[in-house]
């Protein structure tokens, strides 16, 4: 049976060595000649100028990124098809086989996973299902349908209310595209379970990317702890096994109550929770001399756009230096980014220019970032997000 002919795109000379060096992603600036299709989605033949073939690729109408490489192999090779994108889930969800005892982590994640824009978490036996490529907009319905039969899962919950969505021109939405009733599960991290609510918490339930960093903490940490932008209390749970007390601050009335809920739940008497401003607390902290033996930051991305990268910096300077006067001579402070804009590099240096600024001499213990369920994939520096630094203040 021939192949299928699927609109062509070209791309620029530039565009066309970007693609080959191993990039899956293409801005619009870079197309020498935009296919004709009207569908939403659609996948399309990829040329260089001189009408070689590079592979295949969605096509988003209204995004700036155009084009997200799907395969290198022509559709005469390879057909993209449902049989196609199957395919790519049985291999993702392969790949967390290791991690078969988690039943919190994330099974697909996106460019990483050769599934551009799909993304999709496991809580017991509910998922969610995330899409930030109108490619895989267009194949969420048939991607839950998919991930049932393959995972079994009793629920699907269609999270597609990040503001990733608006650069994409996509509509924001919550959706529940497989089951019935409420979407409350539990998942463990290490030996402390937890419980959310699939269709009301933030992002897609929980931060999977922060559970091995959670785990980690709980290991190093001790004394006296203080957990900010604390959430459902991951990093305060993991540091309660090894600290005598610790203080979780959230701002979020909801989270915080569920902070308090998951620490009452798992038997965590030393975990007390303040609703109330991480930046306010550490001011006060600082104001009147209270000290801790571990300090954690883990805000939310404050770095959305390039733009605002100037800015973010100033809050992230701020945090930090403010952390470092509130540690205890050996104390230990984990600090975490995980604004995509803001590289390793720069988080480092920030870090660094804080501990400074607050005269504290330091090392580093560990540069760390997600999980194994969160891989990096190579040529997309963007998929690299999560920074923490585990740092000594001496």
């Amino acid at each position: 049976m021939a192949a299928r002919t699927l609109p062509t795109v070209r791309v620029s000379l530039k565009g066309a060595k970007s693609l080959r060096r191993g990039t899956p992603w293409l801005y619009r600036t870079e197309l020498a000649e935009p296919p004709s299709v009207e569908a939403r989605g659609a996948v399309v033949a990829v040329v260089d100028p001189q009408g070689n073939p590079i592979g295949q690729a969605f096509y988003a109408q209204r995004s700036p990124l155009a084009l997200r490489l799907l395969t290198r192999r022509p559709p005469s090779e390879e057909p993209v098809d449902e049989a196609f994108f199957r395919r790519r889930l049985e291999a993702a969800l392969a790949r967390r086989a290791p991690l078969k005892q988690r039943d919190g982590l994330r099974l697909v994640h996106g460019e990483a996973d050769l599934l551009p824009g799909l993304f999709v978490d496991r809580y017991g036996t509910g998922l969610t299902l995330q899409t930030l490529s109108e490619g895989m907009d267009a194949r969420k319905e048939w991607a839950a349908r998919a991930l049932v039969e393959l995972t079994g899962a009793t629920h699907v919950v269609c999270r597609d209310d990040a503001s990733g969505r608006d650069f994409e021109g996509l509509k924001r939405e919550v959706v529940l595209l497989h089951g019935k009733g409420e979407a409350r599960f539990t998942y463990h991290e290490g030996e402390n379970r937890f419980e959310v609510d699939l269709l009301g918490d933030m992002k897609t339930g929980a931060f999977l990317d922060q559970v091995d960093n959670h785990l980690r903490a709980g290991e190093l940490a001790r004394g006296e702890a203080l957990d900010l932008f604390s959430y459902h209390g991951g990093f305060a749970l993991a540091l309660s096994r090894s600290c005598d007390s610790v203080l979780a601050v959230e701002q979020d009335p909801k989270a915080a109550e569920r902070a308090r809920e998951n620490a009452a739940r798992n038997g965590r008497a030393n975990v007390t929770v303040e609703n109330a401003n991480a930046f306010d607390v550490l001011r006060r902290f600082a104001d009147t001399g209270r000290r801790f033996d571990t300090v954690v930051l883990d805000p939310p991305g404050l770095a959305k756009r390039r733009e605002g990268l100037a800015t973010a910096l100033r809050a992230y300077h701020e945090l930090n230096l403010r952390a470092f006067k509130c540690l205890k001579p050996e104390g230990l402070l984990v600090t975490c980014s995980c604004s995509g804009k803001l590289g390793r590099e720069a988080f480092e240096e920030m870090v660094l220019s804080a501990a400074e600024d607050a005269k504290r001499p330091v090392q580093i213990l560990e540069r760390r970032g997600a999980g194994l369920d969160h891989p990096v994939f190579g040529g997309l520096l963007e998929t690299e997000y999560l920074k923490a630094l585990y740092v000594r203040a001496l």
